[in-house]
């Protein structure tokens, strides 16, 4: 097997130090970049299948990581899709993932699901990079982080119609195993829950933008807990025979993404209006000069997505949204930005 993300990347476990582009390491040329996006994903929202959404957008991480043999490889969830890196010698590994979970959201949940493949190369031949460093959730877990806008560039082009995977006429089922969603929504203790994105524009220095990340991180470090939306105590179980104790809960807790970058800012908070309204101000003012567009929702509910690998069980991982559209019906905010930006 090919190197691992812990040999391509540096680890930290402050927040903002990830907020410097100097904290990124490029990955090689022949490494593969995948991506998925659920389509239309507002309308699916919209009739009530949020959990399917993001079911679906989180699924090819478990596909891969169990078709790989490993989960250590770059990875991130936006909701309703997510993004992947491996190396080149997995390729049939991330073809085969792809197609099966384009099926599976097909015929399980009747979403249509892009997929789509290309190389670091192919990235870099049209002027963007694909930078990796680590966010240690603890000393056994970490998120993947991601900069130079390759991701980004890379998820406008599958839109398009460029570098999408074939499907497969029959496919075998992914092998899920580890997936779940253990717990009913959970609710906010402090007004609301905040999905917010954060995208700089083109022609923003990275300096620019990680000063102004740091102002908005800043509003919510002063509400309780860094607007932490999972609660200090275990909620509502969606099986009464789920059982977690208020020790191995906190751990959960800590092994949440409520904090990431993946070329665009992602935060799930929960917070008051006050501070979501401090933080929009922010934003706003930033959208006018020209640095930024941005997209933000606000809803009653976070949801939870578990990912538990079973080679190893204490590197557990947690991926938050919003209940009523979260991420997504942030991204509809900032796509209408950024095609007229007169809107900030």
């Amino acid at each position: 097997m090919d190197s691992t993300l812990t040999e391509r990347s540096r680890s930290y476990s402050d927040f903002s130090s990830i907020l410097d582009y100097s904290a990124y390491d490029p990955l090689p040329d022949d490494w593969l970049i995948g991506i998925t996006d659920v389509v239309d994903s507002g309308s699916a929202i919209r009739r009530g299948a949020y959990e399917d959404v993001n079911f679906a957008g989180v699924s090819v991480i478990a596909a891969v990581g169990n078709s790989w043999g490993t989960y250590d490889f770059p990875f991130t969830f936006g909701g309703d899709g997510a993004a992947f890196a491996l190396p080149a010698g997995g390729l049939e590994h991330a073809t085969s993932a792809l197609r099966q979970v384009a099926a599976l959201a097909k015929t399980d949940f009747g979403l249509t699901l892009r997929a789509g493949l290309l190389p670091v190369s192919e990235i870099r031949a049209n002027g963007h990079d694909v930078r990796v460093a680590r966010d240690a959730a603890s000393s056994r877990a970490s998120f993947s982080m991601f900069a130079g806008g390759g991701l980004r560039w890379a998820e406008r082009e599958l839109k398009k119609g460029r570098y999408s995977v074939e499907l497969a006429k029959t496919s075998s089922k992914p092998d899920l195993k580890g997936l779940s969603c253990d717990w009913l929504p959970i609710p906010n203790q402090h007004g609301m829950i905040l999905s917010l994105l954060v995208e700089p524009r083109e022609t923003t220095s990275s300096g620019t933008f990680a000063a102004l990340a740091r102002r908005v991180l800043a509003v919510f470090d002063a509400s309780d807990r860094q607007g932490h939306p999972l609660p200090e105590r275990p909620p509502t179980p969606r099986k009464p025979e789920t059982c977690v104790d208020p020790e191995s809960w906190l751990e959960i807790a800590s092994h949440s993404d409520f904090k990431k970058y993946d070329d665009v800012l992602r935060l799930t908070l929960d917070c008051s209006e006050e501070h979501a309204d401090k933080a929009e101000a922010i934003l706003q003012e930033a959208a006018v000069r020209g640095d930024i567009f941005y997209g933000m929702h606000r809803q009653s509910h976070a949801v939870m997505t578990c990912l538990v690998p079973a080679a190893s069980p204490q590197s557990h991982l947690h991926f938050l949204d919003g209940r009523d559209g979260g991420y997504s019906k942030a991204a509809e905010m900032l796509n209408r930005m950024r095609v007229n930006p007169s809107l900030a």
